[in-house]
Order: C-alpha cells, then structure tokens, then sequence
C-alpha cells in the first residue's frame, strides 16, 4: 500500500509558475500526474519511470511542465511554468507498481494509489 500526498497548489497569474510535491509513503514504480478540471474528465499529463528517463507529457502541457522525482525521498514533482487558464484544475498524483502503467499516454485506470489532490487556480 502506498499513499500520496500533494502539496504546492495555490492560486497563481496567468504566465505565473507553481511547482507540486508529492509525497509517497512507499516506493513505487510508475508515478505520473492527473488533473481534472470542473465539468471534465481526468487527464493524465505526466509521467515518469523510476528511472527518471523517458518522461511523458501531454501534448496541453508539453514544453510547460515538468516532472521530476526522488527515489531516496520518495518524492515526486512536477513544475509547470507559462501557465494558462485553462490549466485551472485539481491536480493528482498516481503511481503504480506496474512499470507497464507509464507506457504512451497515460490512463487513470492503469494508476492503483492516488492523492486527495491540491488545488491550482490560473486567473487571468
């Protein structure tokens, strides 16, 4: 069993930057990011392997955010700069012990633990 927690939300300018923090409770394989905005199903938007190669992006958030993670720590990031209004959501943490579950786009389904989510709000 492994449990996440996210931190870092908040409110934040449009072009603003905001980084989040998850932290695990124990190690994991796969860990990626979700979010969901109001009215609309869950995106997946990140990902990355234990290895920390071959990151996945979204092709929304491509070039604008970034994941990270710290195997010792067990903690996982994700930095997303040049933000939008549109990136107003809830925003998640997952992981897996299944390293299948970060191969091409991510699907909430192939995720076994989440966070409660953090907030971020982009105003304009």
């Amino acid at each position: 069993q492994v449990q996440l927690v996210e931190s870092g939300g908040g409110s934040v300018l449009a072009g603003g930057s905001v980084r989040l923090t998850c932290t695990a409770s124990g190690v994991s394989s796969c860990m990626g990011w979700f979010r969901q905005a109001p009215g609309k199903g869950r995106e997946g938007i990140a990902s990355i392997y234990p290895s920390g190669s071959y990151p996945y992006y979204s092709d929304s958030v491509k070039g604008r955010f970034s994941i990270s993670r710290d195997n010792t720590k067990n903690l996982l990031w994700l930095q997303m700069n040049s933000l939008k209004p549109e990136d107003t959501a809830m925003y998640y943490c997952a992981a897996d012990h299944r390293i299948s579950s970060c191969a091409g786009d991510i699907r909430q389904y192939d995720f076994t633990y989440w966070g409660q989510g953090t907030q971020v709000t982009v105003s304009s």
